[in-house]
């Protein structure tokens, strides 16, 4: 393998170390690894044949650039492109739009983030960009040591975004070797030039390498270990190892790690994630396991652009938790046990508890801040619930739909802070609100007919609905009518406090799936819902998303007559297992979904079975003619090497001399012409400064041929110095055989790589571009000496003028 080749692959294997880094950055940490390894390929692939052209070497970084640009584009919009290979203003407003959706998911999203296809753009062409310039500074220009900029920036954007800088060690352990083999690679190729000492295998080489790789590692452990023992500039890489980072919560303001977890950010990527995870599962003395909800947090502060958990008072967790918030003291109610176990895909500063949370049993209770308000419990000092499993106690409140018709007002220290609204909601919030309750008197059958309102009145869920709560989000929604749980909760909420109810959001779990009271709560199960608040009863649940959760009992009785029969959905046969797909239509719950009896299914199918047909449509056809173009393209200097061989050594037949029909000058020349190429394209370039003789004797010796490959190569150079010098000469017999016996010999001492590089790639091929120059050179020659002839034409009766008028 050439130097060069080398250098090639260690820029390569280099850069997909570094990108390993950006790992910690995705939920699936190894999500973009296959888009990511392959433009890092396509990069060096298109280096290296670049590289062998006759180029110069200023066009080989942008022409790289350019080819990896349209596999990037070729491998995300692909479907955008015209004939789905061409790019047009089509693609390119795609990948606008990508971009811009990436830089959405950037502002929203939270660390560790869903592989959303803006993302993906960004960061897989940010690999793409790195692999170029790594490419080209450390092969095209040979700079292997400026060549770790580019991947010292890649490391040091994913150390600036993870949550942990401190875990990163391990990732810089790998771009480091990476780095490391590079610059080795090409301190390598410099002691070659200086010299043989270095190939050699005496003590002044191995003295040397042993050296380089002692530096090399004594400047890595350094880099490592130097910043544990320097107080002044901080713990360095090994921070968080052993401990916690102190982030999340450990100021005692209760705010948590507001990084971690943007509790509707979070919410959106588990629903929109095409991978349902578990998350955490429970078990529960609760006789109606389907109806208990894990609440993480309340949302309570709508600042008219989006709701937000506003203002917590978090203190440490304390061995007695209050009564909860709003429960009268004599009211009945159930206390139910469940014990939780959080997996590794979970990693959140919130606890998962039912509400309301009575008591709590975790480890590490110092590490855990406890808010009254919202009945939750934070970590702090980067305490986490990831892998986490403990006890918690909630009070099942029983209350009957009469119960909480007749319930009092709120008191004002509930109404002042639980009723707030902007002032830039969109009338038709209210007005819609005053509608759908025209004729309730109470605040619960208020709640109720909001609740039916959404459950029945043609909303769809869609997740793919951009995951806004401000208030022209709400007009939108409530015009369009479309969305998933966060716009039915949040505007369930803001028409609740139009009409007085105190309300706030809740974001947690869905019941999840099981059998009676042990279940699996997954990502599809995250979940948004409305909380109203009913003096002498707290805090109630309602549930106004379509086929999603379980409505609470309290909410489906209707004891007072209305104008129009109830269409709530009965909670007796709750979802099994909430979707994160969106669904066409209200109608459609996922029992159906599950047994294929959706329509919006049945037509994808008949789609499907369909699909063959692509072929024979125009864009199929034009697709399949530019792959066989491609093919054709590629496959073309096999053809032209092979159908030259056979023209110049007879087409299969030995060129005669002594014993047949004398060979002519050309014939010889074509011979020796097909060796030197035979050679070249098996790595050993002509040396026009040699005589046959000379160039034959030192095929012979860098290729290390036989006696009898090195006497045939030697033949073809005699004849050919014949021909080239004296008055007459006479080919010796079987010249053609000759040179198939030095070409046979060429092929068994190279490399596979060299033999199937010749064969696909010969190097001689540039000989084409080389006669297409010289063609072109020609005809500029010709076109200027017809134009210099054309101006003479027009310019000679004005000469023979101007001498009449002298």
């Amino acid at each position: 393998m050439t130097t060069r080749a080398k250098l090639t692959l260690c820029a390569a294997l280099a850069t997909a170390l570094a990108a390993l880094c950006l790992s910690p950055l995705f939920r699936d940490s190894f999500a973009l690894a296959p888009h990511g390894l392959l433009m890092i390929a396509v990069t060096a692939g298109a280096g290296a044949g670049l590289r062998a052209l006759p180029l110069p070497r200023a066009l080989v970084t942008p022409l790289q650039l350019l080819v990896v640009l349209y596999v990037l584009m070729l491998t995300t919009v692909q479907s955008a492109m015209s004939f789905g290979v061409l790019p047009g203003p089509g693609a390119l407003d795609a990948v606008s739009t990508l971009l811009s959706s990436g830089g959405t998911d950037i502002q929203e999203y939270a660390i560790p983030a869903p592989a959303t296809d803006g993302l993906r753009l960004i960061v897989v062409g940010a690999i793409a960009l790195v692999a170029v310039l790594v490419d080209a500074l450390a092969v095209t220009y040979r700079r292997a040591a400026a060549a770790g900029l580019p991947l010292l920036a890649l490391y040091s954007v994913a150390g600036g975004l993870v949550d942990s800088p401190g875990g990163m060690w391990l990732w810089f352990l790998f771009g480091a070797a990476g780095f490391l083999a590079l610059l080795y690679t090409e301190g390598q190729d410099r002691l070659t030039r200086w010299g043989r000492v270095f190939h050699g295998t005496g003590r002044s080489a191995v003295t040397l390498s042993n050296g380089g790789r002692r530096i090399g590692v004594i400047a890595l452990a350094a880099a490592l270990l130097l910043p544990v023992f320097a107080p002044a500039v901080g713990p360095g890489l090994f921070g968080s190892v052993g401990g916690h980072s102190g982030e999340g919560g450990g100021n005692g303001n209760g705010k948590g790690d507001e990084r971690s977890l943007n509790l509707v950010v979070a919410l959106t990527a588990n629903l929109r994630s095409s991978d349902d995870t578990p998350l955490l599962s429970f078990s529960t003395d609760a006789p109606d396991a389907d109806q208990l909800y894990l609440r993480i947090a309340a949302l309570s502060e709508f600042n008219g652009q989006e709701w937000l958990p506003g203002e917590q008072n978090a203190q440490p967790l304390p061995a007695t938790v209050p009564a909860p918030e709003g429960l009268a003291p004599n009211l009945p109610t159930t206390t139910v046990r469940t014990k939780v176990t959080v997996t590794e895909q979970l990693s959140t500063a919130w606890l998962p508890m039912p509400y309301p949370m009575s008591w709590l049993e975790v480890p590490n209770t110092g590490n855990w801040r406890f808010d009254p308000a919202g009945r939750t419990v934070s970590g702090a000092n980067g305490q986490k619930s990831k892998g986490l499993t403990y006890s918690v106690g909630s009070v099942a409140v029983n209350a009957t739909p009469a119960q909480l018709r007749a319930a009092g007002p709120a008191p004002e220290d509930i109404t002042k802070r639980y009723l707030g609204l902007p002032s830039n909601l969109p009338p038709v919030v209210a007005e819609t609100a005053k509608d759908v309750t025209k004729g309730k008197s109470t605040p619960y059958d208020q709640a109720v007919a909001l609740q039916q309102y959404f459950t029945s009145g043609g909303f769809t869920y869609n997740t793919k609905i951009e995951a806004r709560t401000g208030p022209d989000a709400i007009a939108k929604f409530l015009q369009d009518k479309e969305g998933f749980c966060v716009h039915f909760a949040a505007t369930m909420a803001a028409m609740s406090r139009s009409l007085g109810i105190p309300a706030r959001v809740a974001i947690g779990f869905t019941p999840g799936t099981g059998n009676g009271t042990d279940r699996v709560v997954r990502s599809s199960n995250y979940h948004a819902w409305p909380e109203l608040y009913f003096d002498g009863y707290g805090w109630m649940r309602f549930e106004p998303t379509p086929n999603r959760g379980s409505t609470p009992l309290y909410s489906v009785q209707q004891t007072t007559p209305t104008s129009a029969p109830s269409a709530a959905p009965s909670s007796a046969a709750p979802s099994d297992q909430p979707s994160a797909q969106p669904s066409s239509s209200s109608s459609c719950p996922p029992q159906q979904h599950r047994i294929g009896d959706c329509a919006d299914e049945q037509a994808q199918a008949a789609h499907q079975g369909d699909s063959t047909s692509w072929w024979l449509s125009w864009p199929g056809l034009v697709t399949v003619l530019a792959v066989l173009l491609l093919l054709a393209a590629l496959a073309f200097p096999l053809l032209w090497r092979t159908r030259l061989r056979r023209r110049r050594l007879g087409a299969g037949r030995h060129l005669s001399g002594a014993d047949g029909p004398r060979l002519t000058d050309e014939q010889v020349l074509a011979a020796w012409a097909e060796l030197v190429d035979s050679a070249w394209d098996l790595g050993i370039p002509p040396d026009e400064a040699r005589t046959p003789r000379n160039a034959a004797r030192r095929l012979a010796e860098d290729a290390g041929l036989d006696a009898d490959a090195a006497a045939a190569a030697g033949r073809v150079a005699l004849a050919t110095e014949r021909v080239m010098y004296a008055r007459e000469s006479e080919a010796p017999a079987h010249l053609g055989g000759d040179v198939r016996t030095a070409r046979q010999a060429l092929l068994v001492r190279a490399t596979r790589t060299r033999r199937l590089r010749a064969l696909l790639l010969p190097a001689s091929a540039v000989r084409l571009w080389w006669r297409a120059q010289d063609r072109a050179a020609a005809r500029r020659e010709r076109t200027a000496e017809r134009a210099a002839a054309v101006r003479a034409a027009l310019a000679r009766p004005f000469r023979r003028r101007k001498k009449e008028q002298e």
